[in-house]
C-alpha cells in the first residue's frame, strides 16, 4: 500500500513518540526529531511505502539517542496484560467445537487492537469484546490449510504472541508452521528476544526472524533465508497493518491471509472497510 495524504501526520507523530520514548535528554531528543523529520520530508512520496520511511525514521532515532529499544517498557506492559488475559480467552476458542478455526482467528484479530499509539489498558476491553469481520475469508482459509504443507505466520505486536498461539497450534495439526518475528527492536513489534522472554518459544516450535528490523517486512531488505521461506510457503498468515501495507502491493495469488484491525483511515480505505473494522482476508 502506497502512502496517502494522512500518512504524513501519522509518521510525524511517530517521530515525536519514538524520540520521547528513546531519551529524557531534551537536546538529544530534539536532535533525533530533526534528523527523523528530515528523512520524512525528503522521502515522503505517494509512490513510497510507509514502512520504508518508518524503518528509516526508527533507525535514525535509535542511532542518535543510542537507545536500541525505545519501546521496551511499552512492550513489557503489553506482554504482561496479554499474559494475564490469554488463559481465559484462549480457553474459549478451544471450546468452540466446529468453529474452532474461526474462534482462533477472531482471538488473533482481537489482539491486534494492541497499538503503539494507544495506552495498553485501553486495548483490554477491545480484546475482551466479541468481534465480527468486515471481510471474513475464514472458510477459504480452512480449505487452503487442508492443502498446505508449509505456513509462514508473520507476527506483529509483542503482546499478540499469546493470542497467536492457539491458532499456531491449530495450524500445526495439518502443516509445518514457522512463526516469524523481528531480529531486533522496531516499534513495539515482537522480536526473538521477546519470544524468549515470553517463555513460549518451545510451544511455538519453529521461530525465525525476517532479518530486518522494519514494521511489516521489506522483502528487498529481508534475509535470504526469509525470502526463500516466503517464496516456498503454501500460505502466509500476515498479522497487522504493517504487513498489509508492505505486502498488498504484491500480485494477488490467493496465498496471503491478512488478519488485522484497520486502525487508520488509509488502510481502512484501501481495504474498503469502515475504520476500526476487523479483517480476515485471503488475497
Amino acid at each position: 500500500m502506497k502512502l496517502a495524504p494522512d500518512c504524513y501526520e501519522c509518521l510525524h507523530r511517530l517521530i515525536h513518540q519514538a524520540a520521547e520514548l528513546a531519551t529524557d535528554d531534551a537536546p538529544l531528543r530534539q536532535t533525533a526529531i530533526q534528523e527523523a523529520t528530515g528523512i520524512l520530508d525528503d522521502e515522503f512520496s505517494y509512490d513510497q511505502l510507509s514502512i520504508v520511511i518508518a524503518t528509516r525514521i526508527h533507525r535514525a532515532i535509535r542511532e542518535v539517542t543510542r537507545n536500541s529499544d525505545p519501546y521496551r517498557a511499552m512492550k513489557e506492559q503489553e506482554m504482561k496484560l496479554a499474559g494475564e488475559l490469554h488463559p481465559e480467552l484462549s480457553l474459549n476458542t478451544e471450546q468452540a467445537g466446529q468453529d474452532e478455526l474461526r474462534g482462533c482467528i477472531k482471538l488473533a484479530a482481537a489482539a491486534n487492537s494492541i497499538d503503539f499509539f494507544r495506552e495498553t489498558h485501553s486495548a483490554e476491553q477491545d480484546i475482551r469484546n466479541p468481534i465480527s469481520f468486515a471481510v471474513d475469508d475464514s472458510v477459504p482459509l480452512e480449505a487452503k490449510l487442508r492443502d498446505a504443507d508449509r505456513v509462514l505466520y508473520l507476527a506483529d505486536n509483542a503482546g499478540e504472541v499469546y493470542f497467536d498461539l492457539p491458532l499456531v497450534r491449530l495450524m500445526r495439526r495439518s502443516a509445518q508452521v514457522i512463526y516469524v518475528v523481528k531480529p531486533s527492536p522496531v516499534q513495539n513489534d515482537l522480536t526473538l528476544e521477546d519470544v524468549a522472554r515470553s517463555g513460549l518459544k518451545g510451544e511455538l516450535v519453529q521461530v525465525m526472524s525476517t532479518g530486518i528490523a522494519s514494521p511489516g517486512v521489506i522483502l528487498s531488505l529481508a534475509s535470504a533465508r526469509f525470502r526463500w521461506e516466503f517464496e516456498s510457503a503454501d500460505l502466509i498468515f500476515a498479522k497487522g497493518m504493517g504487513h498489509y501495507e508492505a505486502l498488498s502491493e504484491l500480485p494477488p495469488e490467493g496465498r496471503i491471509f491478512y488478519c488485522l484491525r484497520a486502525k487508520c483511515r488509509p488502510v481502512a480505505d484501501s481495504l474498503g472497510v469502515p475504520l476500526n473494522s476487523y479483517v480476515a482476508m485471503l488475497r
